[in-house]
């Protein structure tokens, strides 16, 4: 009898210690799956501050496109109406000395006038947009789903846009390339009173020499609508191509990217990029000629790009687009259509650099975010040999001696 009771005492024994094993157990899946709830929450982490990158590179390209480089477009649109230059400034080298004597003798805020109307006039662009799109339901964007009767609805929306603009657009020209010493510094929103003062006088010129709006709005919508179409192929092309390179790199690489929204952005960014560089050198000899149109009896004063110290007077008497273009060719050659042309290439050139650097603080963000512990910790923790232990460790000597 004593020897049966001590025996009952000893299964109660190890079952009270099998119920503590278990219960030790379900505190180790506890602590497990909070963990893993961490390991998961971080995960979620990194997506969101990946998308923010994404987002915040998207901006730094918006930004650089029109507010850095500014100071660059400054200096193009001069060079373009000066058209009794003795430097053509055809690469970025000649113009250099003037930059530093200009610099110099008016301070860094010239490279900067106009940016206020600039940026009004694409507002003003953007709201007209979107205005004729509301009343007559034509669509301000298109893509490859696009019926070819929307398409053309599209193009009218655009024509109209770049015709409604036209005579702003020329009123900010005036105050992008006049001279800061020699000119009176326009108000924030003098470039409404000169564009309407433009439309006002659609037939006849307030000013001698000036051309009046209808023999303006044709060449810029025709050249504003070509040239539209011409990026719209060129960003479909390298949009392909920048994604089926980014395809073959994919393939290439053993590990899966993380990075998809990254790369997938800066894809977009650099077919961007290509689209404005190969658009704007293309067409940069008849936005000289337009430029020259618009600037005409204006009465402008423009810095002498020259030297970088004297200022000058643009006197022209232009008939029309197809004599601004004669005249240019006659006297100062066919390459006066691309005087400036240096200026655009420092641009291009200061756009590329602040995307690469751009793309480096990102890059070494991502490779931290991606150096840290795996979200998967199921198999860093073996649940199933814990398992298997701790079930043969729990199980009831009373148990088994009946098994």
């Amino acid at each position: 009898m004593n020897s049966m009771g001590k025996c009952i005492v000893q299964n109660i024994n190890a079952d009270q210690d099998a119920i503590r094993n278990m219960h030790s157990f379900d505190d180790l899946s506890l602590q497990l799956g909070k963990k893993a709830e961490e390991k998961f929450d971080i995960a979620e982490e990194e997506i969101m501050i990946r998308n923010y990158l994404a987002v915040g590179v998207q901006w730094i390209s918006l930004v650089t496109e029109n507010l850095l480089s500014h100071p660059f477009i400054v200096l193009r649109r001069q060079c373009q109406v000066f058209n009794t230059s003795n430097r053509y400034h055809m690469h970025p080298l000649t113009l250099l000395p003037s930059i530093l004597n200009l610099q110099r003798r008016q301070g860094v805020a010239t490279l900067w006038k106009g940016v206020g109307s600039c940026l009004l006039v694409r507002g003003m662009t953007l709201a007209i947009d979107d205005i004729i799109s509301k009343f007559t339901g034509w669509p301000k964007e298109v893509n490859s789903k696009t019926t070819l009767k929307r398409f053309g609805q599209h193009i009218l929306l655009k024509c109209l846009s770049i015709g409604l603009v036209v005579p702003f657009h020329s009123a900010s020209l005036v105050e992008t390339v006049q001279s800061d010493i020699a000119s009176e510094k326009p108000g924030l929103f003098d470039v409404f009173r000169e564009g309407s003062l433009r439309f006002l006088y659609w037939s006849s010129p307030q000013k001698g020499r000036m051309l009046p709006a209808w023999a303006l709005i044709g060449p810029c919508v025709s050249l504003g609508i070509i040239k539209y179409l011409f990026s719209l192929v060129i960003r479909g092309l390298s949009s392909r191509i920048m994604r089926r390179r980014l395809t073959v790199l994919r393939k290439k690489r053993t590990e899966k990217i993380s990075d998809d929204v990254l790369e997938n952005q800066n894809a977009e960014i650099y077919a961007n990029l290509i689209t404005i560089i190969t658009t704007e050198v293309i067409f940069y000899p008849f936005e000289t000629v337009l430029h020259r149109l618009q600037l005409q009896g204006t009465r402008t004063i423009i810095d002498n790009l020259d030297n970088g110290y004297a200022v000058v007077p643009i006197l022209t008497n232009y008939q029309g687009a197809i004599d601004c273009y004669q005249s240019t060719i006659f006297s100062e050659g066919f390459c006066g259509l691309y005087k400036g042309f240096g200026a655009m290439m420092l641009q291009f050139i200061s756009h590329l650099a602040v995307l690469k650097l751009s793309k480096w603080i990102v890059s070494k963000i991502s490779e931290t975010l991606t150096n840290r512990p795996s979200s998967r910790i199921i198999h860093y923790y073996n649940i199933d040999n814990i398992v298997c232990n701790s079930s043969s460790s729990s199980m009831s000597p009373s148990l088994t001696s009946f098994a």
